[in-house]
């Protein structure tokens, strides 16, 4: 019984057509039997036969016509109602005309009752094809939720709208999980208290008195519905209560119309640190963007991925994507095949490191704008390679500002990071050393020019614009902590924190590119671009909120360890180092900070040397060396912090 439960199949559209036909004869004929008070004699010698006749052929092409049978019963919802409705408006109408218009004069009959007998009829006819769905739908989600011992949700939704109607609709529509549908959670004092679908609507504050009374496990967010400081402080009060938030999206992204199960989703902690919404100038933006060559490098990365998506929004005449990495690489080729199909993409395998190479690509498609997000970030991996870290972090930053210089690129945008602020680490060191060569670099490309016209009006001519991005962590980039503590929550445990007073900034992928782009567009060259990254987060906090997010209760089922900061690892991050001036912008959360920038003669000659004591494949040297040219560098936690004892 149970197998043949679970391979039953839907039912032959021209069976549900043949049904409801039945229905609407069965309910004319009773109509007509009540209109007539069950006089027999008289219906039948009148034209009852005639009357019924007509209305089963008028019947039949309206609900055939309005497609009233091709939906299945069992996801019948309260569109599928209102189209019966109409149906049967409809039915009527026709009918009601044919009969007074057509019938009585062509067959000279008239009925008194007709009018009646319609009125009765719509109000039956209606009644039983809605009950025929209710009944069908109910019986069949009960039947399937007892062959398949799904368990029993108690949810709450969050929201009074349309989107959380529809929500509430299709959970209790499933079979794959028996959720119950407690209610609805809403800020707007004026839903507070009323009844949507039989199901009352709750203020916040109920929360625990619900939790108690109903046992509550889930709260469920539609997506549309996420941000903003009271859905935040729902969550927080949902995830202290032991109730597992999860999120559906809108109604527009579901699948075929339905919501299916696998299309619930655990609330992200991105989700939950996300800050209001970036407001940047769409059209400076793309003023600078439009119809432009732009070279992305580093573009199968997170934040180089990200970047390629944001710029094919603004139509640049040419993209051209550049990494090494050929799978990443072609995951992000056949995303951009897919969502952005007429756009002009090159896609080039290059190494920056490799002068010839990345001269071809300069050579082939003469780049107007270079976004330089290449770079290796791991502090602890460069760390122990110092080495790698100059020949692509400094080396390769130089061969691509030397060739944007070359070929006449206007802007060159570098992807920094805070950890270049005075640095206890070589890949810090290594991206401070960057920052040092592109500001010297913009300053060498300035020309002086006196104006003939005006005397004593000087001029600036720019060649390549170089302008630098500085910005903490983002959420969700390869390798960060957020995809590492997700991985060990799947495993059970433990999550593993570096201490417990470890702190960072974060920010979103998306958030941090939008900066990326504004700022871009706002340079005239040399700056430093500081963006707000709010405020520092502690990372244990952070640890046991995805344990709390993934329905869980930190310590006691997954356990958190420290293990000791790591190599090079700060406990707390900076933005600014002492010696820099923070200048504001008009964007509320982009700040400059300006340094003197060095001579390019003795910046170029610095890095040179770096380069050649790298060639040598000594790490004490290369970590000497660049001690040498960032001062404030000092290592912690890591086997050169002799070399700081030193002198």
């Amino acid at each position: 019984m149970k197998e043949r439960i679970l391979r039953f199949k839907t039912v032959p559209r021209w069976a549900i057509l043949l049904l409801d036909l039945l229905i609407l004869t069965w309910s004319f004929t009773l109509s007509y039997f009540i209109a007539k008070q069950f006089n027999f004699h008289d219906i039948i010698r009148g034209h009852f036969f005639v009357y019924t006749a007509i209305y089963s052929s008028i019947a039949l092409p309206v609900f055939f016509l309005m497609r009233i049978h091709t939906g299945l019963i069992r996801y019948s919802d309260t569109r599928d109602m209102l189209k019966i409705f109409s149906a049967m408006l409809i039915n009527s109408a026709i009918y009601i005309t044919v009969a007074y218009l057509v019938l009585a004069p062509l067959l000279n009959i008239r009925d008194g009752h007709l009018g009646m007998v319609m009125l009765i009829n719509f109000f039956i006819a209606t009644s039983f094809l809605v009950m025929l769905r209710i009944a069908v739908k109910s019986i069949y989600f009960m039947l399937m939720r007892r062959v398949r011992d799904v368990d029993t949700v108690r949810v709450l939704i969050y929201g009074a709208d349309q989107n959380a109607i529809m929500a509430k609709q299709a959970l209790e529509n499933s079979t794959e999980s028996k959720f119950i549908i407690v209610g609805f959670i809403d800020t707007n004092r004026s839903k507070l208290n009323s009844y949507i679908e039989r199901k009352r609507v709750y203020h916040v504050k109920d929360l625990a008195a619900l939790k108690d009374k109903y046992a509550i496990d889930q709260m469920i967010f539609v997506k549309d519905h996420l941000g903003g400081r009271d859905k935040k402080v729902i969550v927080e009060r949902c995830l202290r209560l032991g109730i597992k938030v999860l999120t559906v999206p809108p109604a527009s992204e579901w699948i075929s119309g339905r919501l299916r199960l696998q299309q619930i989703k655990n609330l992200r902690i991105e989700d939950l640190l996300q800050r209001t919404p970036i407001k940047i100038n769409n059209d400076k933006i793309c003023d600078d963007l439009c119809g432009k060559r732009i070279l992305i490098t580093g573009a199968a990365g997170s934040i180089g991925s990200e970047i390629v998506r944001q710029v094919l929004r603004y139509e640049p005449q040419m993209l051209i994507l550049c990494d090494q990495a050929e799978s990443p690489m072609h995951e992000v080729q056949l995303e951009i095949e897919e969502t952005f199909p007429s756009s002009n993409v090159v896609v080039a395998i290059a190494d920056i490191r490799n002068l010839e190479r990345m001269h071809q690509i300069f050579n082939d498609y003469r780049p107007e704008l270079v976004y330089h997000a290449a770079a290796y970030k791991h502090v602890p991996m460069m760390e122990r390679n110092p080495g790698e870290a100059v020949s692509t972090n400094v080396g390769g930053t130089k061969n691509v500002a030397d060739l944007s210089v070359l070929f006449g690129a206007k802007k060159f945008v570098m992807i920094s990071t805070d950890k270049a602020v005075n640095p206890t680490n070589v890949m810090g060191a290594s991206k401070r050393i960057a920052e040092i060569y592109t500001q010297s670099l913009d300053a060498q490309q300035s020309v002086h020019l006196v104006d003939n016209t005006s005397a004593g009006v000087t001029t600036v001519v720019k060649g390549t614009r170089f302008i630098t991005t500085r910005f903490g962590n983002v959420l969700g980039s390869n390798g960060s902590v957020i995809p590492r503590f997700t991985a060990q929550i799947e495993k059970g445990g433990p999550l593993t924190v570096t201490h417990p007073e470890i702190t960072r900034y974060f920010m979103t992928i998306p958030e941090a590119v939008q900066l990326v782009l504004e700022a871009g567009t706002m340079g005239n060259g040399g700056e430093i671009y500081v963006f707000d990254m709010g405020k520092p987060v502690k990372i244990v906090d952070l640890a046991r909120k995805m344990v709390q997010l993934a329905g869980l209760k930190p310590e006691k089922d997954i356990e958190i360890v420290y293990t000791g900061l790591r190599s090079g690892e700060k406990l707390y991050e900076e933005l600014l180092s002492d010696g820099e001036k923070v200048l504001p912008t008009h964007h509320a959360k982009i700040h400059i900070a300006r340094v003197n920038p060095l001579d390019h003669e003795h910046a170029k000659r610095l890095v040179y040397e770096l380069i050649a004591v790298n060639e040598r494949k000594n790490n004490s040297g290369v970590v000497r060396k660049m001690k040498e040219i960032v001062p404030e560098f000092v290592s912690k936690n890591s086997p050169f912090e002799a070399l700081d004892s030193v002198g």
